[in-house]
């Protein structure tokens, strides 16, 4: 069963949303950031991202970039920007990307489930990325970033959430990018006990995104246990049949010694190749390669697919396997400077600019992981090769902020 509790909310004045509410702050970098947040003193960045108000060049783990942060938390909290809820409640949060709509529901989950796998993890965490979020978490005495879950869809829930969000919104905004996010308050005694009834009866919830979130938010209970911390921690809940899951692509820094000409007689050893073909994969399995200002559509061989392990199936699995390791030397994909990754929200013109500026020697552009394999393989307790998903649309940070 999935615990989920209400909580009371640390949010924007509604009218100041769309000037705090801002991405997460590990899709950007800090430059990006500062050039995000420049003119904007309300931007949430100043508190996700404070080296952007230190020197160029700040050591990102320096006690300094973490004291400020709580500096501009505090700030924005006492001039009112962001002002705590009254009661505890469950919030519902939806997101509008072009015609994709997903909306999830905001709750403090257990950090003991999270602990016991009944919140489901499907990815390895580094140890420096969770200190960082413990570092940060410790010194705001916030979560001011969800952790990204999803759980097999229930219709009894989907009704309710089709007739709640029906009703007058709480907040409403349109980013710069053009995603629209919307918040509803379920407040009333009655909503919040068939809310948490409807996820007890849920066996198991799966991270989408945010596993480093969700790990510190485990170490700081572990710590604090008995010393008044809640047990729980932010997340938003979304449905799986509502998921949105992109291409995450590969780049690759050379050709590892190999000849143009030996590097393609590789690649046909493996997949049938056909040149001249578009960058977006359509399937499974199949691949866009762009090399020497060309797409060439690449599909494995069905020897190569012939398996029933879902983690073995994976084309993120099969493209490390049978190229990135054996043909570009990339033993560990986690640690190697050969290979970088890039979101698909980038599109391939990314992949096209990268390469074609001679940074870059090829590229590969993936089909997206589906979520019935993530669930699956976290179900097996199975963990996914990295970048093997990217979720779109992105939950904004300070939507809602779950004091510890």
């Amino acid at each position: 069963m999935a615990t989920l509790k209400p909580f009371a909310a640390l949010r924007p004045k509604p009218e100041l949303a769309a000037q705090i509410c801002e991405l997460p702050y590990d899709v950007m970098s800090s430059d990006e950031a500062r050039e995000i947040a420049g003119g904007n003193p309300l931007s949430f960045l100043h508190v996700s991202k404070p080296e952007i108000d230190l020197a160029p060049g700040t050591d990102l783990y320096s006690p300094a970039v973490y004291a400020k942060g709580t500096e501009n938390f505090q700030k924005l909290i006492a001039q009112g920007a962001l002002k705590q809820d009254d009661m505890p409640a469950f919030y519902l949060y939806r997101q509008i990307m072009g015609g994709h709509t997903q909306v999830g529901l905001v709750a403090a989950a257990d950090c003991e489930e999270y602990l016991q796998n009944i919140i489901k993890k499907h990815e390895l965490t580094r140890p420096d990325k969770e200190d960082d979020r413990v570092r940060h978490i410790e010194a705001l005495n916030s979560q001011t970033g969800p952790v990204f879950l999803t759980y097999r869809a229930v219709p009894t829930f989907d009704a309710f959430v089709a007739k709640k969000i029906s009703e007058t919104p709480a907040v409403d905004l349109t980013a710069k990018d053009g995603v629209r996010h919307t918040s509803w308050n379920i407040s009333s005694a009655e909503e919040i006990a068939f809310v948490a009834a409807q996820f007890a009866a849920i066996p198991f919830l799966y991270i989408a995104d945010g596993h480093h979130r969700s790990a510190a938010a485990g170490r700081i209970f572990q710590s604090r246990k008995g010393a008044g911390h809640s047990g729980q921690f932010l997340t938003v809940i979304f449905p799986h049949n509502q998921m949105q899951i992109l291409s995450y692509n590969r780049v690759l820094k050379d050709l590892n010694g190999n000849s143009p000409e030996q590097l393609l007689q590789k690649l046909e050893a493996v997949f049938d190749l056909k040149p001249g073909s578009n960058a977006k994969p359509t399937r499974k399995h199949e691949f866009g390669f762009y090399f020497q200002g060309q797409w060439r559509t690449l599909t494995f061989k069905a020897q190569f697919t012939a398996t029933n392990d879902p983690i073995e199936q994976l084309d993120v699995t099969l493209l490390q396997k049978q190229i990135l390791a054996p043909v570009f030397g990339i033993d560990d994909p986690r640690t190697s400077k050969k290979v970088n990754f890039v979101g698909g929200i980038r599109g391939s013109a990314e992949l096209e600019k990268l390469v074609d500026s001679g940074e870059y020697a090829c590229a590969f552009s993936m089909f997206p992981t589906s979520i019935e394999d993530l669930m699956s393989i976290a179900d097996a307790g199975g963990i996914m090769p990295p970048k093997s998903t990217w979720f779109e649309p992105k939950l904004r940070d300070a939507m809602f902020c779950h004091m510890i």
